[in-house]
């Protein structure tokens, strides 16, 4: 049997999905009455309103049950309670790159990835190679574009 393998978040990506959850279950009576109104329309095979209808509930219960499956294995992780000299998940780093200009992420989840503001999933490449390492040490990470190398500048739980 498989292990379930606990999925660690932020606070306010778990009340994301579950806000996410809500919605999504607030939508299925609507989707059963809008296959009910098409249904009424008489021939099913010609139905197009019918057959939106049905590949929408599909949509719908599919991602309920995804984000039901992250909500049931989540590992909520406040990063103002973590502390240590090491990069961990929920840090928030500045890095060197290569001409001393600094960037700055947090490794978040992945369900709270967003690269253009700075939070990256604790899954990509570059958060691999930060994980476990401490201000001064170097980091390769080799991206599409080719290697990369940065510097650990500052390791910060905000």
């Amino acid at each position: 049997m498989a292990t379930m393998e606990k999925v660690p978040m932020l606070a306010e990506g778990y009340e994301r999905l579950t806000t996410d959850l809500k919605a999504l279950r607030d939508e299925r009576p609507k989707i059963v009455e809008a296959i009910e109104e098409a249904r009424a329309h008489g021939d099913l095979s010609e139905n197009a309103e019918y057959h939106a209808a049905k590949e929408r509930q599909g949509q719908v219960e599919a991602q309920i049950s995804d984000i039901e499956d992250k909500v049931s294995r989540a590992q909520i992780i406040d990063p103002k309670t973590l502390s240590g000299d090491k990069i961990i998940f929920g840090a928030t780093v500045t890095l060197l790159d290569e001409d001393d200009k600094p960037v700055k992420y947090q490794i978040v989840g992945q369900t709270e990835a967003d690269a253009n503001n700075g939070r990256i999933s604790y899954s990509s490449p570059l958060a691999r190679g930060m994980i476990g390492k401490e201000v001064g040490d170097e980091i390769e990470v080799t991206v599409p574009s080719g290697d990369k190398f940065y510097l650990v500048d500052k390791i910060e739980f905000i």
